[in-house]
């Protein structure tokens, strides 16, 4: 005759299932309201107090979401440092000199664990972060779904197999992100947070000079445009140079769009979006109507913050590592 009792295995199967299916249900907005009531407030303030010290920094920790949440899910496994055995996120091609501002969130981190140690988790750090980056800069302001785990690995890996370098174009871009389900006219909407921040040199000499091995430079660029951008980034030059990425780098709105637009796109990735038939009318649009595009942008970094692995996770105490081993509970029951 079978015991009544669950075995052990199958217990331990079904508490998995239903951590996992919680983790993915429990997004919502205020998560924190009765944990850690001045979660938000503490997060804007830190953010603001980076944005008086580099201004840079603001854009940079924005894009931390887009280059998180699109490998395994919005979890924190960007902020992994390596380890001995592991090799994080942080030098995967397309992050590596080019993703900064890390200490914000340790910043955002220390603060937080003051006032209310082992609660808010470093997924949703960056999730609020990168909607204060935003809001701080003159862009829309909006109310983000919180309650992520964070990763317990991180891989170099599924970073470099995903990630898309600044030489994609267009039809390459639309692919990659109708993979997490997310619509062209999110994919121009969220490009537009290149509407604050600096790229590198290194990131647009192919196009200066050398676009698609023809050894000329990109056609769809400005000759004008084109001319300061030699001047800025000269073959052979400083690759680790910045540019900004629009006319107006340091303050969230439409002329981004409007660059594009007259061929001033600083990225190959920014400019394809205009000379590509299906993306080009969102650019366009986007251009003529700001409050088209602030709502699109909204829209669309609420439904990439909701990518999810569905993996089991904890709240990390420091954002760079996961936490030490538990001191193993005995709990009688499961000796039933």
């Amino acid at each position: 005759m079978k015991s009544k009792a669950m075995s052990i295995p199958l217990l331990l199967f079904v508490l998995i299932v239903i951590q996992m299916t919680m983790g993915e249900a429990q997004l919502c907005p205020g998560y924190y309201s009765t944990t850690c009531p001045k979660a938000e407030s503490t997060v804007r303030e830190v953010m603001r107090k980076a944005m008086i010290r580099e201004i840079r920094s603001i854009a940079s920790v924005m894009r931390l979401q887009f280059h998180d949440c699109f490998v395994n899910g919005c979890d924190g496994s960007l902020l992994l440092d390596d380890t001995p055995t592991m090799l994080g996120e942080k030098l995967a091609l397309s992050n590596i000199n080019s993703l900064r501002s890390f200490e914000v969130v340790d910043e955002i981190k220390v603060a937080l664990e003051k006032i209310c140690p082992g609660v808010v988790s470093c997924a949703d750090i960056v999730i609020m972060a990168a909607r204060d980056a935003v809001a701080l800069s003159g862009g829309p302001d909006w109310e983000v779904r919180l309650g992520r785990k964070d990763s317990l690995y991180a891989s170099q890996e599924d970073s470099d197999n995903i990630m898309p370098s600044p030489r994609a174009n267009a039809t390459s871009l639309i692919d990659l992100f109708s993979k997490f389900n997310l619509s062209t006219e999110d994919l121009v909407a969220l490009s537009g947070s290149h509407s604050i921040g600096k790229g590198r040199c290194f990131s647009i000499v192919f196009r200066l000079y050398n676009q698609s091995g023809s050894g000329k430079p990109d056609r769809a660029i400005d000759p004008y445009f084109r001319e300061k951008l030699d001047n800025l980034c000269p073959l052979g030059g400083d690759g680790n140079v910045t540019g900004n990425l629009d006319a107006t780098p340091t303050y969230f709105d439409n002329r981004y769009f409007k660059d594009l637009v007259a061929g001033r796109g600083f990225l190959n990735s920014d400019e394809t979006l205009y000379t590509n038939e299906e993306t080009r009318k969102w650019v366009v649009k986007f251009s003529e109507d700001q409050a088209a595009f602030f709502d699109a942008f909204v829209k669309g970094m609420v439904k990439m913050g909701d990518l999810q692995s569905g993996r089991p996770g904890e709240v990390r105490k420091n954002c760079r590592v996961v936490n030490g081993p538990k001191k193993r509970v005995s709990v009688p029951w499961l000796a039933l």
